[in-house]
């Protein structure tokens, strides 16, 4: 029996681990949401992340008063920390897309437990991004000039701009992905509103769970509508960050116009959107108990993904470097050197190639990509090396340009680092009210994965496997259980 078991395992590894029932899986994840004492580590995080939030609120009061000079843009390097952090933020919010809408429709059950948390910080990573090329503008109050809006002025936006292009595309990003976040929480709304205490919290769960009752009805419009999001969802997570990626490819400058930013742009984000689900899930696991749900084979999974997709970016790296060499232009070469050992930026490549080049090589290994600990911290060191990608392609392309009139150093004030902190403020505001008031795993999607709902389909392949194991044990003179 204990060869069964095993065999089992190795072919369909399971995504809830222990003796769960329909009902200790709903306790279990609600109680998270529903207990009556908060507890104290939340206080704690979420002060801290508060705090630093305020360092953002005060920030953007100083820059819509003061202006954009308080950053440290300058000529020729006007894009800088602003649009290096929309970048990277956006990136981020790509692992959620992929997780909740690529990953269900291709039916794999891994990404039950981690959809509902990855769903919640690609929209909080959204929000983060979303402000950095409204304030870039430097009049953020006329923003709704690149809206598509009639106006007696005759005054049309230019679609040939890569800034309406970005605003088309993650205004979209957003408005799909939270629709496909809200429409997933419908069911465990209202679980939450049937079992709250608090009338308050009763109420609000009721208005937001839309009347659910749980009925085939109900849950056959939900089947569809949650497909149908998915489906929409799913051209997102090439369509926007290859349209980010257009910011750079269209433009004449060296290092920029490159047919590979596409591919290579999303392929890094959903490099840097997995690490940042690593980085999140880890902790929460700990904190609340939830190893059965968010399981070993889970973190491998994604240990995997980032492996892969960690390899495609360095693939990206060596491609540069490569078609600026063949290229046999002369500003192509140079900005090759510039980038590597001639230029004033050369650490920020170098310790790029190490964060995203050189750790991810530990995932290669069974030890490193099993290990919680190596798997967090590798994912730190892969948001780092993001963040410097971003760095390296803006600034070094830019301070530099065709004309040696024009170069000039670039270095951040205390205005552009208090804008990054308190973006990273804001984003664990949101994703600790996200843990305390909603669930953070879906509650029906798990209980699809116990024994009892008998979801999997695999039962006969399985009973296949097991013959030819029986027979196999025969053939050697053992019986099999």
């Amino acid at each position: 029996m204990e060869d069964i078991k095993e065999i089992q395992r190795k072919i369909y590894p399971p995504m809830v681990e222990g003796d769960h029932t329909f009902a200790t899986v709903t306790d279990k994840i609600s109680d998270v949401t529903l207990k009556k004492k908060t507890p104290f580590h939340w206080f704690i995080g979420f002060g801290i992340a508060f705090i630093i939030a305020q360092v953002l609120m005060f920030t953007i009061l100083h820059l819509v008063t003061t202006g954009i000079g308080i950053w440290g843009n300058n000529q020729p390097v006007g894009w800088a920390f602003d649009i290096i952090n929309f970048v990277w933020w956006i990136g981020i919010g790509h692992a959620g897309t992929l997780i909740s809408a690529i990953l269900l429709l291709l039916n794999q059950k891994w990404r039950t437990s981690i959809n509902r948390f990855a769903e919640a910080m690609t929209l909080f990573a959204v929000a983060c991004a979303g402000m950095f090329p409204l304030l870039h503008t430097g009049r953020p109050w006329l923003a709704y000039w690149m809206l598509p809006y009639p106006n007696t002025m005759g005054m049309w936006q230019n679609f040939r701009s890569p800034l309406m292009w970005d605003v088309f595309a993650v205004s979209t990003y957003a408005t799909v992905s939270a629709l496909f976040w809200y429409v997933g929480l419908i069911p465990d709304l209202a679980t939450l509103r049937d079992r709250a205490k608090n009338p308050y919290f009763r109420f609000v769960y009721a208005a937001l769970s839309w009347g659910w009752r749980g009925s085939a009805r109900h849950w056959h419009r939900y089947e569809i509508a949650y497909l149908l999001l998915a489906g929409i969802s799913t051209p997102l997570v090439l369509s926007v960050h290859s349209i980010v990626s257009f910011d750079f490819s269209v433009a004449q400058l060296p290092g920029w116009h490159a047919t590979i930013f596409p591919p290579y742009f999303v392929a890094g984000a959903i490099f840097a959107g997995f690490a940042m689900v690593l980085i999140l899930c880890i902790p929460l696991r700990h904190w609340y108990r939830m190893k059965d749900f968010i399981t070993h084979t889970h973190l491998v999974y994604m240990g995997k993904v980032m492996l892969a997709t960690g390899l495609i970016v360095v693939y990206g790296y060596m491609m540069e470097a490569f078609f600026g060499w063949y290229s046999g232009a002369q500003y192509e070469v140079f900005m090759i050197k510039n980038r590597i050992w001639e230029g004033p930026y050369w650490w920020s490549y170098w310790l790029l190639i190490l964060c995203n080049g050189m750790s991810i090589q530990l995932l290669w290994f069974k030890r490193f990509r099993e290990s919680e600990f190596w798997l967090f911290m590798i994912s730190i060191v892969v948001s780092i090396g993001m963040w410097l990608e971003r760095f390296v392609i803006i600034v070094t392309s830019l301070h530099r340009d065709f004309l040696p009139s024009s170069w000039a150093m670039y270095s951040p004030t205390k205005f552009d680092l208090s804008m990054f902190l308190g973006t990273l403020g804001f984003f664990f505001t949101l994703i600790y009210l996200f843990v305390r008031f909603l669930p953070i795993i879906s509650i029906f999607e798990v209980r699809t994965l116990l024994p009892d709902a008998n979801v999997h389909g695999h039962h006969q392949d399985f009973e296949e496997m097991v013959n030819e194991v029986e027979i196999e044990h025969i053939d050697k003179g053992k019986k099999i259980s």
